[in-house]
């Protein structure tokens, strides 16, 4: 059960990272910050960095081997990375239409999984 509450912890947190880092850009496009001055933006994408801690911190306290959980460290961060480029691909193909999925793209997303595989790997 830790593992499935460590995963969605890291989804939920990485959903508010992209948001927190590239959400501005879209914003920004529609018009909506355009006028803010770079400051405000800055702690706009803060404040929603604030809940991709609140998710990102306990989903590794939990997940964690030596606290009780079933991933040891590097298992955690190639499982964190992996769901980062997963929700960024997501986002940028919902958001930002213009940008193309490429063929070295989905290469890159064959060398994660297999990344998980070796990270796995007994």
């Amino acid at each position: 059960m830790k593992a499935i509450y460590t995963i969605l912890l890291l989804v939920l947190s990485n959903v508010f990272m992209t948001f927190a880092w590239y959400g501005h850009l879209k914003l920004q496009e529609m018009k909506l910050i355009s006028s803010w001055p770079l400051i405000a933006v800055i702690l706009f994408s803060w404040s929603l960095a604030l809940f991709e801690y609140c998710c990102q911190v306990p989903a590794n306290r939990m997940g964690f081997s030596e606290n009780g959980g079933p991933f040891s460290l590097i298992q955690l961060k190639v499982i964190q990375e992996v769901i980062t480029l997963v929700v960024f691909t997501l986002f940028t193909s919902f958001l930002f239409r213009n940008e193309a999925f490429l063929w070295n793209h989905a290469a890159s997303f064959l060398c994660l999984v297999l990344a998980v595989l070796f990270a796995f790997w007994k």
